[in-house]
């Protein structure tokens, strides 16, 4: 799904931001990218989207080299990548509903269809009451969970989130972590960058750390199969 094979990354002539990282996540996969900030999370998961180009290093998407791909290639690449990154890029003009639809238009799906899912989704987030609100009206955390939905609506084969749970309380924080881990349940491989081990022993899954750079471990937390905690629901199934 994911190769890095000693990969770095420099900004001009600074220093490097990564440097030398190989690691594998296979299909279907759930880790944890870990680390203080400025250990270079958000710019890996960059790389992974194609937003970046490594300094040095190869790196594979979906079992091609990202270096050689052609523009439409790399568009088809990203249409199958749920992106939540930290400054969550809402289009401004549309609705909550819209924005969380968008994926789901893209891909031809019918308007009876996002009619009934987008709202189920919403609600499961803690956002039923916002559907017709827009980006500006709403809070930090709320935008959050607007993108966090828009990410995983269409059910991608790869889903990146970085510190997805940093603006919400932690009822909700548990909510999305659940939702990840339903999404990851039906096939799609899951990174999720946080500096927060509250959040990562909430699911004992393998992590990747950075650390100044390097990738300190790849050690597995807990195997797969495991028990992990839900958080309080109203409802024992996620709306994907």
């Amino acid at each position: 799904m994911v190769r890095f094979e000693n990969v770095s990354l420099r900004y001009g002539h600074n220093a490097p931001v990564l440097r030398q990282i190989s690691f594998d996540l296979r299909p279907g996969s759930f880790h944890f990218l870990t680390g203080p900030s400025g250990a270079g999370k958000t710019s890996l998961l960059r790389l992974i989207y194609m937003a970046q180009q490594p300094s040095k290093g190869k790196i594979s998407l979906f079992d091609h080299d990202t270096n050689h791909l052609s523009r439409k290639q790399r568009s088809n690449f990203r249409r199958q990548i749920g992106v939540v990154f930290q400054n969550f890029r809402l289009i401004e003009h549309l609705s909550v509903l819209d924005n969380v639809a968008l994926p789901l238009r893209i891909a031809g799906a019918r308007e009876n269809l996002i009619r009934q899912h987008v709202p189920e989704l919403l609600d499961w987030v803690g956002l039923a009451g916002q559907i017709d609100a827009f980006p500006a009206s709403l809070s930090g955390g709320q935008q959050q969970r607007v993108a966090i939905a828009r990410a995983v609506i269409a059910r991608p084969k790869l889903l990146l989130a970085d510190e997805p749970t940093g603006n919400v309380d932690d009822r909700i924080a548990l909510r999305l972590l659940y939702l990840f881990e339903e999404l990851n349940k039906m096939g799609t491989t899951v990174l999720i960058a946080t500096h927060s081990e509250t959040l990562v022993a909430q699911l004992k899954r393998p992590r990747l750390n950075l650390r100044d750079g390097n990738l300190a471990t790849t050690a597995t937390i807990e195997t797969a199969g495991g028990q992990h905690n839900h958080p309080p629901t109203d409802s024992d199934q996620g709306p994907v």
